[in-house]
């Protein structure tokens, strides 16, 4: 919940922190593009930083980030955006070497611990959209000030792995090398323990996955990235492009077309324009919530029609913002949640998938590795929105409806 709560904020801060001349979208790519990198470069190194080490460098940078975007003084009072993206892009960082590390860890504490994971970000957004809207909108709160509150928030991550989570897993686990495509001899005798899977525990490597983790180019970083590059073709299709595409549909209808689904205020529930872009937020983040916590009881093995149906909200939505066929706001608050239901849903059932049909030794780089198709569905995302706001703002605007220029 805390390494993805900060992400929201910021996201949900967006109209505040470059003000309504600005795409919103700028936001969305110095609060992706970062983590991104990170998620695309950080798994063929990542496994010789000890999880403990990573948790503390990922609190850090979002404490500071955070801070760094509270204590710059706002845009119409003269504060630099240049500084405020610049922590925007350290909170970034944290999040996605975070969330790499937390879905890395899945691997040894069970399924329990991947759905305990997606709850936990689908209730990030949740808290985090939920939090800023209730903060400014109806406390009235600064923006500063809600910001300045949110970056104590990393103090709880602190707390949560060092004094909450169960220390023997961590305690056992030794990094390995990463594998190489050619197995080392296996010793004598060990089909019988293969079979016998009795002394298998959480922890306890099979034979094959020993062998598996020893490489006979020691330090050959060439040979580890070739091999590495070659293992992720394999999560292309059944797992990382679905995610993919989940994400470029989601956030481009968040960033891009979200800020123009506007209605006359005497028929909407707020007293300001503002208000609608982080309403839609929240709602939609209280979708995210409820699918990412639905493993337990729902399963989706088919990743590819929830995708389908996405890009369907993305066309609806557009079509929308164009012409304002739906008659109330409501009816846009409902394509949302739909639109959270959606992307939650593929998110949470993409790491059940890689759990359940993954070999045991491919697993902790698998989830690793996949993290990177949803940063790169939203990057692309924010670079679409960058001109789909602004023409769809345009376009309203011609069409005698100035509402997007009033934020």
């Amino acid at each position: 919940l805390i390494n993805n709560v900060l992400y929201v904020v910021i996201l949900s801060a967006a109209l505040d922190l470059v003000g309504p001349r600005l795409p919103k979208a700028i936001v969305l790519l110095f609060d992706v593009i970062p983590g991104f990198t990170v998620k695309l470069l950080a798994p063929y190194f990542i496994h010789h930083v000890p999880y403990s080490l990573r948790v503390v460098v990922c609190c850090a940078l979002s404490a500071a980030g955070m801070l760094l975007n509270a204590l710059t003084p706002a845009y119409t009072d003269g504060g630099t955006i240049s500084t405020k993206m610049a922590g925007v892009v350290l909170a970034s960082m944290s999040s996605g070497a975070g969330e790499l590390s937390f879905l890395g860890l899945t691997h040894y504490y069970g399924q329990s611990s991947l759905a305990a994971w997606s709850s936990g970000t689908g209730a990030a957004g949740l808290v985090g959209a939920g939090a800023y809207a209730f903060a400014t909108n109806t406390l009235k709160m600064s923006v500063r000030s809600a910001l300045l509150a949110s970056s104590f928030l990393p103090s709880v991550m602190l707390f949560s792995f060092f004094a909450v989570l169960p220390s023997g897993p961590l305690g056992a686990l030794r990094y390995a090398k990463i594998p190489s495509s050619t197995p080392a001899p296996q010793p004598s005798g060990s089909d019988e323990t293969e079979e016998d899977g009795s002394s298998e525990g959480l922890l306890v490597p099979t034979n094959k996955a020993v062998a598996a983790t020893n490489d006979p180019f020691p330090g050959s970083c060439f040979m580890t990235l070739k091999h590495n590059l070659h293992r992720s073709r394999f999560l292309f299709i059944p797992y990382m492009l679905p995610l993919f595409l989940v994400y470029l549909a989601e956030y481009t209808i968040n960033q891009g077309v979200s800020p123009t689904l506007l209605f006359p205020l005497a028929s909407s529930p707020f007293e300001s324009f503002r208000s609608f872009y982080p309403a839609y937020n929240a709602i939609y983040q209280a979708g995210v919530f409820i699918s990412r916590s639905s493993t337990p009881i729902l399963r989706i093995h088919n990743l590819y029609l929830p995708c389908l149906l996405q890009v369907v909200n993305l066309i609806l939505l557009i079509l929308q913002s164009l012409y304002g066929f739906l008659p109330s706001v409501w009816w846009v608050f409902l394509v949302v949640f739909w639109e959270g239901l959606l992307g939650g849903a593929v998110y949470v059932n993409t790491f059940a998938e890689i759990l359940e049909n993954v070999d045991e030794s491919e697993r902790e780089f698998s989830l690793g590795a996949t993290t990177v198709s949803d940063s790169g569905g939203i990057c692309i995302a924010g670079l679409l929105s960058l001109a789909l706001e602004t023409a769809l703002c345009g376009w309203q605007i011609r069409h005698g409806r100035d509402w997007c220029n009033q934020l």
